[in-house]
Formats: C-alpha cells, structure tokens, sequence
C-alpha cells in the first residue's frame, strides 16, 4: 500500500530516540523529509545523519517558546514545504503522588503539555488542507499507570486538547490525531520494569495482560505513527488510538 508519503515535510520531535525516532524512521523510509529535534545538539545530528539525506536536526527543547517557529521554519527553508508535526517528548518523572516536587511538576507541564500545545498551535497557523498534528500521548489517557502520577494528570489533559483542536481546524481539513502507546519495549519501559526491583518478573506480568503476549517493539509503533499522519489516514481525526497489543480491548 502506497502511503502517499513521498516527498512530504514533516516535523518529528524528541526524535533521537525511543517512539520519536521510530516515527521519524518510518517516515523516511516511505519517502518523507523529516525535520528531528531533540534537547542534545550532537545527539540530533547523530540521529539525522543515521536516517539520511530526508532527514536534518535542529537542536530544541520542546518547553522552549521558540522552538516551534524555528523549526517550522526549518522544515520550509530545508525542504520547501510542510505537512504534518509529530509532537513526542520524553515522559516525565517517575513517582507517587507524595514522591513528586513542585519542579518535576512545573518541568513537566512546561515540556509534556504546554510544550506540546504551543508546537500544535504554531504548527496549525502553518497548515493548510491536508495538513495533520498528531500527538504521542500514552495509555494513561484512559486509565493510570502506577508509579508515573504526573504523566497521568498531563496526558489526558493533552488528549482533550487534541480533540478541542481537531473539531476546530476540521472544517479547514487540517487533521489531529493520538498515539497511545502501552508496553513498547523502549529505554522509558525498561526503566519502568527496573523500578520494581525484578525487571524479569515485572515484563512477564506485563506481557501476561497483553493478549499478544508480547511488548510492542518501536519499528511496529513508527509504523503507526506514519500511517495516521500519512495521506492513507485522511479520513482519521480526532481520534486516540492506542499502539497496546490489545491491551486496552476498546472500541
């Protein structure tokens, strides 16, 4: 199935690793330019060099006011248009209710959400029909994850937003779309695993639940990512989907 990525300009961020990368993989890989930022300068370039002459990186942190015209900017001066804005950024902290700062939370809000809103809403100024946002958001949207307590009260806030946004620029055929991953087997869910103290016990619980009986591997998550933010999604808005395995078992 062709896609419809081929020549296509797409901002990808938190892209040199974990879910971001996979995206911005896939995306190239189907012949789309990709624009990757991450906090890191040499990581961003290393990321781009790995994924070829479709792909350059900007160095931006996503709780950066300018971040978002700047690399619009980019993906316009670099490859002569835009089309779509992946929005990933690392999870924020681990912990409880009780364990969790004042800094954690307001670091958190400043990258997760408000971060996430201010590239959505500047990269919807820039987009005309055809045009799509689509947000890496979690499987904490429906239900928590214990032990991520302020993931759990950002990402459904951000899902809301999502789906404010996608009623609002519809009818200029722009489209706004979720991602909500579960157990991905990135760096982030091994971290998770490793915080019960058996990493092994914890994946096998894990997998137990997931009627796949497996964690999903990034490639099979960027797969996703590319299709909804591809023209063969175009008649997707608005909706969360989850990348679980079945987890969730939703309609």
């Amino acid at each position: 199935m062709d896609l419809g990525l081929k020549d296509r300009v797409y901002v990808v961020t938190g892209a040199t690793r974990g879910l971001g990368r996979a995206s911005a993989q896939a995306l190239t890989a189907d012949g789309a330019k990709v624009v990757i930022t991450g906090r890191d300068e040499k990581s961003v370039a290393d990321a781009a060099a790995e994924l070829g002459p479709n792909a350059v990186g900007v160095a931006a942190d996503n709780a950066d006011p300018t971040a978002a015209e700047r690399v619009i900017t980019k993906a316009r001066t670099e490859f002569g248009r835009f089309d779509g804005i992946l929005v990933s950024v690392g999870g924020p902290a681990p912990g409880f209710a009780g364990d969790n700062t004042d800094d954690q939370w307001q670091t958190a809000f400043e990258s997760v959400f408000l971060g996430a809103v201010r590239m959505a809403r500047v990269a919807a100024e820039s987009l005309t029909e055809g045009g799509v946002i689509g947000f890496v958001l979690s499987g904490s949207v429906h239900e928590p994850i214990p032990g991520l307590t302020i993931s759990n009260a950002l990402r459904p806030g951000l899902a809301g937003f999502a789906k404010s946004l996608a009623d609002e620029l519809g009818p200029r055929g722009v489209r706004v779309v979720g991602l909500l991953p579960a157990r991905i087997d990135t760096d982030r869910v091994r971290e998770l695993d490793a915080l019960s103290g058996d990493t092994a016990a914890s994946r096998a619980a894990n997998e137990s639940r997931i009627p796949l009986r497996r964690y999903g591997t990034p490639e099979e998550f960027g797969n996703t990512a590319a299709f909804l933010l591809s023209p063969a999604a175009s008649y997707l808005t608005g909706v969360m989907i989850p990348v679980d395995g079945g987890a969730r078992r939703s309609f």
